[in-house]
């Protein structure tokens, strides 16, 4: 095989993580049919079956396994040697894609966008908003090249082999009341006991808020709470809060100023904490481009750093 076999290589691989063809060709904008005459091409090259029907489609021989596994070893040796070269040049330059959760897009990777486009102009970013769960593949895939990790106290995330996490930052987690809830009548903390027969809002199940939100109620308050309301939109949970009566829990910076229509407290029984962190894969942390624009992260961040 030659270089020219790595865009083939790439295609193996996706089908190896993602077990459809459908799949590999909604991740990598060819047709179906496209990827099996690519994967047929691959066969002939390799002088190997790679892939074998099973039911209604395909699945890896034991060849087709193998050459997958150092697919995965080659793609990483080719992207190091791109970021070495790169490197060499002088100039800081390149394609960054990056993915985070909404709050963390709006307030962290679009600020960083800006600034980095005024000091490097010859670095492009690409901006998605993308669930931890559904982009840490992607990641490890290559099809992203860095994404904001959400962590809130005692919920660790998923942390695959293979990734680098650099802490960002650090957030209190506060309640958030209707301002004329009657807990909402003092400054002070608010606890949650005294919420167990209030309706919640909170992330889809499956999610860290959300997981977030059901074990705090239960450790701190004794109660399983109504989570009436999902929605992974933080401005979606605030205005069912405002307009709906509901109550929830949201990191800092997910949070407006001076609504008057929102009361926020801290909890009474805790203190709870969110993390951010800048998840890269491990060979690509040296990147010029995205070296830089991970520096004009941890500037952003450090501007919202306020310890609770």
């Amino acid at each position: 095989m030659t270089l020219t076999d790595l865009r083939r290589l790439r295609l193996l691989r996706e089908l190896a993580e993602r077990g459809t063809l459908a799949a590999v060709a909604a991740a990598t904008d060819y047709s179906p049919s496209a990827v099996s005459q690519q994967l047929t091409v691959l066969e002939r090259e390799a002088g190997s079956r790679l892939i074998e029907p099973a039911g209604r489609g395909v699945r890896l021989t034991e060849a087709g396994m193998v050459l997958a596994r150092h697919a995965g070893v080659l793609l990483d040796a080719a992207a190091a040697a791109e970021a070495e070269l790169a490197g060499l040049s002088g100039e800081v330059r390149g394609r960054i894609r990056a993915v985070g959760l909404q709050s963390a897009a709006r307030r962290l990777l679009i600020p960083a966008l800006v600034e980095l486009a005024s000091a490097r102009p010859l670095v492009e970013v690409e901006i998605t908003e993308l669930e931890l769960e559904l982009a840490l593949p992607e990641l490890r895939l290559g099809t992203v090249d860095l994404l904001i990790s959400d962590e809130y106290d005692g919920y660790p995330r998923p942390r695959p082999d293979g990734l680098h996490h650099q802490l960002l930052l650090r957030e209190g987690t506060r309640l958030v009341l209707p301002a004329q809830h009657p807990l909402a009548a003092g400054p002070g903390p608010v606890s949650l006991s005294a919420l167990r027969d209030a309706v919640w809002a909170s992330s889809s199940a499956g999610t860290g808020h959300h997981a977030m939100v059901v074990g705090t109620c239960r450790a701190h308050g004794g109660f399983d709470p109504d989570l009436r309301h999902q929605s992974d939109d933080a401005d979606v949970q605030l205005e069912l809060v405002r307009t709906a009566g509901a109550v929830t829990l949201l990191p800092d910076l997910t949070l407006p100023t001076g609504d008057r229509l929102l009361a926020i407290r801290d909890i009474a029984e805790t203190g709870l904490s969110r993390r951010l962190y800048v998840v890269t894969r491990e060979q690509s942390s040296t990147t010029p481009a995205l070296s830089a624009y991970i520096q004009a992260l941890l500037g952003q961040g450090a501007e919202h750093c306020h310890p609770s």
